[in-house]
């Protein structure tokens, strides 16, 4: 499938990165939340920290492991894949453009350090903000994606597009959050 410019919006940012990279996005396709499986629906249509959402369905405090980040001015754009700590079991593929301007400057350096998740570095800050859901998303495994969960390409992958805003309505971050396999 080749996305058009409007299509590939549902994906920012994680477009930039496929731009980036010379990758083909993967195919995928906008769909209402009510058609996730669960536990794919419980954990991705809701306007709560999806840092605490994924901590609480897994019993466990997760960490980052980074594929690829870059800066340009105060937007930093990062894909990653969050792990659970203890295991390093994948529990999300994600790819995020945080506005560093926005923020803390204790935040921006934990951002940096490229460690913690996003949202368990603002809830430790005591930063408060809105997550918004823009898109719910069907993906067909791609092979980048599969490395990144460490599994061999098949199947079908549910992700959101989710916009993190501050109380003042300052966009902090964008993202695409995907669940694995092993969830659905």
């Amino acid at each position: 499938m080749t996305a058009n410019v409007s299509h590939r919006a549902a994906v920012q940012p994680l477009d930039e990165f496929y731009l980036r990279q010379g990758r083909a996005l993967p195919e995928f396709t906008e769909i209402a939340g009510a058609e996730m499986p669960e536990p794919c629906r419980s954990l991705l249509v809701h306007e709560r920290d999806m840092t605490r959402t994924l901590e609480q369905f897994h019993g466990g405090a997760i960490h980052l492991r980074v594929l690829s980040s870059y800066r340009d001015g105060d937007a930093y754009w990062r894909e990653s894949v969050l792990e659970l700590d203890g295991s390093d079991r994948p529990v999300e593929f994600g790819a995020i453009k945080i506005q560093l301007g926005a923020l803390p400057e204790g935040c921006r350096e934990l951002i940096l350090a490229e460690h913690l998740p996003f949202g368990g570095i603002l809830n430790a800050a005591g930063v408060r903000y809105t997550s918004r859901p823009s898109a719910y998303l069907r993906f067909a495994m791609d092979d980048f994606i599969a490395a990144a969960f460490g599994v061999v390409r098949s199947g079908v992958l549910y992700g959101r597009q989710n916009t993190l805003r501050a109380e003042t309505g300052e966009t902090l971050a964008e993202i695409i959050e995907i669940l694995p396999l092993a969830v659905a």
